[in-house]
Order: C-alpha cells, then sequence, then structure tokens
C-alpha cells in the first residue's frame, strides 16, 4: 500500500542539502551521554543519506532552554556521540540559523555530516514561526523528519518546515508510522489492547478511541481498580478516582455497545505497605481487605490475560500492570509480557508497545526485544492512541514534492 507521504527513498539526494529533524533529546549526566539509543536510530537515516551523497545537516532540541543559550543544554556533546556511533567526522555549527550555521553548511562536501546547535535557544521553534522556519529552509535543499517523538508538537522544525521544502520521513519515522499503521489503522484481527498505569484521568481519551477500535480491551494499575470500583467492587485503600467511577461506568457501557470486551482482574495482589519485599497477599478481586491496597494484577488474572491475549493476532500495549518497579508487584506484567514477546517469536502475533513506562517494564521483564516494535515516543505515542491527528505527521503528507517532479 503506499504512503501517503514521501521517505528518503524517494529523494535524489546526491550533492544536495538534507535537513534531518532527528529526536537527540538524550539524557546526560555530568556531561556524558547516559543512554545514546535515540542518536542510534537516526542513525539509520544519517548514514543512509550520507551514503547516497546527501550534504547531511541535523536539527534537534535539546532540554528546555525556553529560548535562551543554556551552555549545559548544547548539543555539542551529542554532535561528538553521533560522530562516534556513525564512525566519522560531525561538523558542528554553535547556532541553527544565521552565519555560524550558513558557514558550517558552505563548508560541507557530499557525503559528509553537520548538526546544528539547539533550536530551542530560539524561542520561535516552539512557537512555529515560519519566519524561524524559513530561514532553516534556507540552508536545505529537503526537509526529511525523522522525530516521530517529537511530532505531536507543531514546532517549526516538525511542522512549519515541512511547508518550506520538498519533505519526506526518515528511516525511522517510517518504521513506527508502519507498526502504528499495522496496529490499529489496518490490523489483522482480533485485536487486543493493555492500558495500564496509574490513572483513568490521564489516559481517558486512549479507553475512548481503543474501545472502538480493538475486540479485547485489558484494563490494569491503579486504572483497573476505578473500573472495579464503578462495577460496584469495594477496592479498600487502594490508588483509585471516585470521582470518574461514572466516567469509567460510560466507557463499560460503550464498549459493549462496540463488541469491545473490558477485561479486569479477578484476583490481586494487595498490601499493607507499598516497598520492596512487602508482606503481601493474593485475594479475589472482591474481597480486598478494607485497610490493604491492589499493588498487581493476581497470578489467577494474569495467566487469563496471557490465554486471552494468546487469540489475537495484534496486541497493542501501553503502561504496566502493576507497580512494576518494585518487587513482588511486578509479576503480572513480567508473566504477561513474556507471554506477548513468546507470541512475537512464534510469529502468532503482531505486537507494538509504547509511551511512559511501557519500555521500562518491558525491559524489566526481560521481553522488549521480542515484541514486534517498541516506541520510544511517549507523549507522541500516546497521542497516537487516542486517534489524534500529529502535526509533524500531517505535514509530511502535505509535502510539496510534486512541485519538484
Amino acid at each position: 500500500m503506499p504512503h501517503a507521504y514521501a521517505t528518503i527513498a524517494d529523494l535524489d539526494v546526491k550533492g544536495k542539502r538534507v535537513l534531518v529533524r532527528a529526536d537527540l533529546n538524550v539524557p546526560l549526566r555530568d556531561g556524558r551521554i547516559t543512554d545514546a539509543t535515540r542518536i542510534e536510530r537516526s542513525a539509520e537515516t544519517i548514514r543512509e543519506l550520507s551514503e547516497r551523497g546527501a550534504r547531511v545537516i541535523v536539527l534537534s532540541h535539546f532540554g528546555r532552554p525556553k529560548g535562551k543559550r543554556v551552555p549545559e543544554m548544547s548539543l555539542a556533546p551529542v554532535a561528538a556521540e553521533l560522530a562516534r556511533i556513525l564512525g566519522r567526522e560531525v561538523a558542528f555549527a554553535d547556532d541553527c540559523i544565521g552565519d555560524p550555521a550558513r558557514e558550517v553548511v558552505g563548508r560541507i562536501g557530499d557525503g559528509d555530516v553537520a548538526m546544528l546547535e539547539n533550536l530551542r535557544y530560539h524561542e520561535q521553534e516552539e512557537a512555529n514561526d515560519d519566519e524561524f522556519a524559513a530561514r532553516l529552509a534556507s540552508l536545505g535543499d529537503f526537509y526529511v523528519n525523522d522525530a516521530f517523538s517529537c511530532s505531536h508538537r507543531a514546532h517549526a522544525s516538525t511542522e512549519a518546515l515541512a511547508r518550506h521544502l520538498p519533505s519526506a520521513a526518515g528511516r525511522s519515522m517510517e518504521a513506527e508510522l508502519l507498526a502504528l499503521e499495522q496496529a490499529l489503522s489496518a490490523p489483522e484481527r482480533p485485536v487486543g489492547a493493555v492500558v495500564g498505569g496509574a490513572k483513568v484521568s490521564t489516559k481517558l481519551d486512549v479507553l475512548s478511541n481503543l474501545i472502538s477500535k480493538v475486540d479485547l480491551l485489558v484494563i490494569g494499575g491503579g486504572m483497573a481498580n476505578t473500573f472495579l470500583l464503578a462495577r460496584g467492587v469495594a477496592v479498600g485503600k487502594s490508588l483509585c478516582e471516585p470521582d470518574l467511577v461514572e466516567t469509567a461506568r460510560n466507557i463499560d457501557s460503550k464498549a459493549g455497545l462496540a463488541h469491545c470486551d473490558i477485561l479486569l482482574p479477578d484476583d490481586v495482589v494487595v498490601a499493607r505497605e507499598f516497598k520492596e519485599g512487602a508482606a503481601s497477599e493474593v485475594v479475589s478481586a472482591d474481597a480486598v481487605p478494607d485497610d490493604a491496597m491492589i499493588l498487581d494484577v493476581g497470578p489467577k488474572a494474569a495467566a487469563n490475560i496471557a490465554a486471552r491475549l494468546g487469540e489475537c493476532k495484534t496486541i497493542v500495549w501501553n503502561g504496566p500492570l502493576g507497580a512494576f518497579e518494585v518487587p513482588p508487584f511486578d509479576a503480572a506484567t513480567n508473566h504477561v509480557a513474556k507471554a506477548v514477546a513468546a507470541l512475537c517469536r512464534e510469529g502468532r502475533a503482531l505486537a507494538v508497545a509504547g509511551g511512559g513506562d511501557t519500555v521500562s517494564a518491558l525491559t524489566h521483564a526481560g521481553a522488549a526485544e521480542d515484541f514486534s516494535y517498541l516506541s520510544t515516543a511517549g507523549g507522541a505515542f500516546l497521542e497516537w492512541l487516542e486517534g489524534k491527528d500529529l502535526p509533524g505527521v500531517a505535514a509530511l503528507t502535505r509535502h510539496p514534492n510534486d512541485d519538484e517532479a
């Protein structure tokens, strides 16, 4: 099926200046990068364009400098790490517009790579200022967005810039959009979704969108407590949102009309205190002691969830089933994650996961590598689950490439 957007395969880049918007907002401690995953993901696009003779100019934000030049939020250490990963020199400009940027871009040759300083040193970036986007565009012949994780924000480098240059999706963006399309836009059925996390209030739009798209909706974490309460089940001292009980009932009711089966735990793990190694017990979901709190889905429920997901051809996962950071309340998430990973390994299901603590929870379970696709996008992944248009993606579908032909 043809994409609604161009990809870098559609661009004739030899000898051309290609602006690549990457998300290189990596964790930095004492001047050292502690997790280079985002740089490694963007390196594929940068490397391919370089090998095809493009003059690659990398754009990114870093931290929240709020329109001011903050030295500890410079991209210089990131440029050095990108050079290490690529195995080649990366020129660095100490501004993303003006003479410093023009001079560095003017010096690079075919196949060379340059990185421009933090976009957010200029407040016009987050304001999606068209004049700022035009100044960025003057440095390039093509624009490539490889930052899905930033594409829920209408910023100058993700939205306005695409209106100034022939535009395309980078390899990381393309992979993300393909995985998401397979998971919800055109999935193989039945489709199951796992939605966990602490509060229903943060996932209302996600739940409302999913009940019309999936056949099975597993609800875990603190959210499940609110749904149990809505079904008349007492949850003791558990985290829940009594003011959203009516909302939960409405979602329950709409799910029934949409032929979506909402699965809540029928047994749970409770404790009197929330700490590692705390004394805990498994009780029926309708027999939670008044002085106890639910901190995980029970073993019977976890086995049932795994079995029901085993009937699905497509699985979307967002959020843990319990307080996975504190053993033994990671047991259900670990069990179900390993079961889904096995489905993927055996080719029986496509599973896409992302958002919030999801990647940490699946990595903790030792299951992350076997999932079909793992999104590190956070907010953008959640907004996609909510059924919202992402400005940075929408901008690519309005690219002016046809004018180039």
